[in-house]
C-alpha cells in the first residue's frame, strides 16, 4: 500500500512562475489595500475595481507555467498517494499533473453567483459588471475572502488526519484556518516544511528545509528515497 503524503501549499509554491506572493512587505496586494479587493465589504463598495483585479490575475494564468516543484510534486504520484492542500487560487498544480488537488481559498478560473454560493462555473475569461447568472444575480471571482468562511476546510483536516507524511511548501504559516492544519496530522506523523524564510524552527518533530520551493522539493525527493 502506497504512503500517504499530504502536501499543504501557499504563495512561495507558485512565486518562481512568476506570480507574486499574496501582498508585499508594505502590505499592499498589487498596489491595492488587500482589504479593498479581497473582502465581501471591498466588493460591495466597488465591484468594478475588485472584478477587474481578479480579472488581471485571470489573464496572467494564461502567461505563466508551472514550475519544477509543481512537476516534482505530481511526479511523486507514481510512488505515492498524495492530496495536495492549497491556499493559491491558480491551477498550476492541476497542469503539471497532480491529479488530487483542494484549493482552500477559492479558485481563479472558477466564477459563482453572488446569491447562490453552490451555482459554481468554470470561467476563464474576464467577468464584467452585468455578468450575472440564470437568475439575474451578479457573477463573482470564486475566491474566500477575508471575513468569508473556508467551506473546504472540514475536508482538508480529514485528509490531513490520514497523512502519513505532511509536506508544506511556502506558507508563511500566518493565514487560519489553513495554518492550523498541522494541528491536525496523527503523533507520529513525518513533518517536512520547505521554505526560504522558515516560520517553524527545525525540532524532532519538524525537518525544515531552508530553500525556495524548487531547490527544497529537489532536497525532499533526497530525502524521501
Amino acid at each position: 500500500m502506497k504512503k500517504h503524503i499530504v502536501v499543504l501549499t501557499g504563495a512561495g509554491m507558485s512565486a518562481e512562475s512568476g506570480i507574486k506572493t499574496f501582498r508585499d512587505a508594505d502590505g499592499l496586494w498589487e498596489g491595492h489595500d488587500v482589504m479593498e479587493v479581497a473582502s465581501p465589504e471591498g466588493f460591495a463598495h466597488n465591484p468594478e475595481l475588485v472584478l477587474d483585479f481578479y480579472n488581471q490575475r485571470r489573464r496572467q494564468l494564461k502567461d505563466v507555467k508551472p514550475n519544477q516543484a509543481h512537476n516534482d510534486l505530481a511526479q511523486l504520484e507514481t510512488n505515492y498517494k498524495v492530496n495536495i492542500i492549497t491556499q493559491n487560487v491558480d491551477d498550476l498544480h492541476e497542469r503539471a499533473g497532480s491529479t488530487d488537488v483542494l484549493h482552500l481559498h477559492g479558485e481563479l478560473r472558477k466564477i459563482r453567483s453572488t446569491g447562490d454560493d453552490n451555482d459554481i462555473k468554470v470561467w476563464t475569461e474576464d467577468i464584467n459588471l452585468g455578468d450575472t447568472c440564470k437568475k439575474g444575480y451578479q457573477l463573482r471571482p470564486h475566491i474566500v475572502w477575508f471575513g468569508e468562511d473556508v467551506p473546504m476546510m472540514d475536508t482538508a483536516i480529514k485528509i490531513c488526519y490520514a497523512a502519513d507524511i505532511l509536506v508544506i511548501i511556502g506558507t508563511s504559516m500566518q493565514v487560519y484556518p489553513a495554518a492550523s492544519l498541522i494541528n491536525y496530522i496523527q503523533p507520529d506523523t513525518a513533518i517536512y516544511y520547505i521554505d526560504p524564510k522558515p516560520a517553524i524552527t527545525n525540532n524532532g518533530k519538524v525537518t525544515v528545509i531552508k530553500k525556495s520551493a524548487t531547490e527544497g522539493m529537489n532536497a525532499l525527493l533526497t530525502l524521501l528515497k
